[in-house]
């Protein structure tokens, strides 16, 4: 096993970029609305985080919540905002498509990773969704993506461990595979040993109460059951036990 690894942190927010940024995360995924899995943050946002922030910024490239089946004027949205993406000057995107039988939408990620040029490319947790991974597998691999984030098919990546562990004596080296979904501090050590796997994915998600001081109770700006007067935060220090935990 690799003595060295690479923490990602996924940010929805500019307070969290900075603060992983802080806490020597490797690199982020930047994106909104995290609770719905993930969306394409505003270019405003990505280019406030360029800024303020020295390590890679990758993109997440999804323009909707819900499933990853996406028609034709939604893969040109996700063309154009690559596009910008690279024109903007940030390190890699985050992508990925299915078609209706839960295959690999080979056709048009390739146009995504066309477009994409130099940046580099994951293939996000619609991996996780797909019909047939180990198939998807070398699909993805042939697409020429850098990496690729999953949970191991599973509703976290410690209960998904024996299958990722699978996927990256399968992979040989070809592709990264990351673990991703459910991580921290009190299983990051237990999941390195069962995947030997050496980049990880997480949020290190807290919520921090709203500075608001008015607040009205009677109106709900979400159909979700959420709390709107509290934001979620990247945890730094949450963050760095991970990293001391996972033994580098």
């Amino acid at each position: 096993m690799n003595s060295t690894i690479i923490l990602e942190a996924c940010v929805a927010n500019i307070e969290s970029a900075v603060a992983a940024n802080d806490a020597d995360a490797d690199r982020i995924e930047l994106c909104n609305m995290l609770g719905a899995g993930g969306i394409t943050p505003s270019f405003g946002f990505i280019e406030e985080v360029l800024k303020k922030i020295s390590i890679p910024v990758h993109v997440l490239i999804r323009p909707r919540e819900g499933d990853f089946l996406y028609s034709e004027d939604e893969h040109q949205i996700m063309l154009r905002d690559i596009r910008t993406c690279r024109e903007i000057g940030v390190a890699g995107i985050v992508i990925g498509m299915l078609k209706e039988n839960g295959s690999i939408d080979i056709k048009r990620c390739a146009e995504l990773v066309n477009e994409a040029g130099p940046l580099a490319v994951t293939f996000h947790r619609a991996f996780d969704l797909a019909s047939d991974a180990f198939t998807s597998l070398e699909e993805i691999i042939q697409l020429k993506c850098k990496r690729i984030l999953t949970s191991g098919q599973r509703a976290s990546a410690i209960h998904g461990a024996g299958f990722i562990s699978g996927l990256i004596k399968q992979a040989d080296g070809r592709i990264t595979v990351m673990p991703g979904g459910g991580i921290n501090d009190k299983n990051i050590s237990q999941l390195r040993k069962m995947t030997m796997a050496n980049e990880f994915h997480l949020s290190a998600r807290m919520l921090k109460p709203s500075r608001m001081r008015y607040r009205n109770e009677f109106v709900i700006m979400s159909n979700e059951d959420v709390d709107e007067y509290a934001l979620d935060v990247f945890d730094a220090a949450m963050f760095r036990k991970v990293r001391e935990n996972a033994g580098s």
